[in-house]
């Protein structure tokens, strides 16, 4: 993958509310996305660009990765959000996500606009990242040609809301198991999103969870999707960014397991370790394929800031 930003709490801050947007900045959250779509009413909008300006240029946000998800294609409101965001605050902008991308054109659009917008305010171009937000079944079925629409993108959403209105689900309970499915209702769409991010290189970040305040819930859907090996999820209360961060980073004892498979593969293949293409490390056998599942960990692990616990000691020849 691409250089690893960790986003395993996503949260969600209506631009609409400056309150809101100035607590954002002290929460633990990697990543905050300023909201100009469906977190802010259409006579709330233009207020709401000039909100998230100020808050972006006044800084205090550490080492967040600060994004701004600007309305969909459809409306009227996409290229005056680009251009006043970008225009106003480019340089202390992460990313833009545009929510129901239905087809790779739409992102394309979305690359030119940013390319035109840097240029007129003397930006670097192409620094600013696009997240691509997959809410219909048009924009599933298209989401290998998304991934690969723009150089500019670096994750794939879930947006399950608009998705479960899309199919036509029963449910109303967002982002949540359905006691009358015995299996998991969104594994295969899930799956599609993270096979056209893997191919791609960049990383899949699961939707939200509608019962803010059931953070024992929250963590039960969010094991669904961090289990297949998704990056991080969107939380909507500070009571979720704690388990977000917890559920979506390896335990101490995966990424120290790691960090040990990859410095005795490195030994066993060196002079010093006889240029074997396999080694044992403990009661276990590690090899190329070893290694590969271990630098996924490792750099999880060490993206969302982890120290190991342990070290590596060649066996004694």
């Amino acid at each position: 993958m691409a250089e690893l930003r960790s986003r395993r709490s996503n949260l969600a801050v209506p631009g609409s509310n400056p309150r809101f947007l100035e607590k954002a900045k002290g929460l633990a959250a990697d990543q905050v996305f300023l909201d100009l779509e469906d977190a802010c009413a259409p006579l709330a909008k233009p207020g709401a660009r000039k909100n998230i300006v100020a808050a972006l240029n006044e800084g205090g946000w550490g080492d967040k990765i600060r994004t701004v998800r600007v309305n969909d294609w459809t409306t009227e409101w996409t290229f005056t959000d680009v251009i006043e965001v970008v225009g106003g605050a480019g340089g202390n902008l992460d990313c833009i996500m545009l929510p129901k991308v239905q087809d790779a054109g739409q992102v394309q659009a979305l690359d030119m606009l940013l390319t035109q917008v840097e240029k007129a305010n003397g930006l670097e171009v192409g620094r600013i990242g696009i997240e691509a937000q997959i809410e219909t079944a048009q924009g599933l079925i298209n989401v290998n040609q998304i991934a690969f629409a723009s150089p500019r993108i670096e994750t794939i959403i879930f947006g399950p809301a608009d998705f479960m209105a899309s199919i036509n689900m029963k449910s109303l309970v967002v982002g949540a198991l359905h006691p009358d499915y015995a299996g998991d209702p969104f594994h295969y769409i899930l799956m599609q999103i993270l096979m056209a991010a893997r191919a791609r290189g960049v990383q899949a970040i699961d939707g939200p969870f509608l019962q803010v305040r059931d953070v024992d819930a929250f963590r039960e859907v969010a094991k669904r999707s961090a289990v297949l090996g998704f990056d991080g999820k969107w939380v909507l209360h500070p009571g979720q960014v704690d388990a977000a961060n917890e559920i979506y980073s390896p335990s101490q004892e995966d990424y120290d397991h790691a960090e040990l498979i990859l410095d005795a593969y490195e030994w066993a293949t060196s002079e010093a370790g006889g240029k074997k293409g396999s080694a044992m490390l403990g009661d276990e056998m590690i090899d190329e394929a070893s290694r590969k599942m271990a630098l996924v960990i490792a750099g999880k692990g060490r993206a969302a800031g982890m120290q190991r616990t342990s070290t590596f000691t060649p066996p004694e020849s």
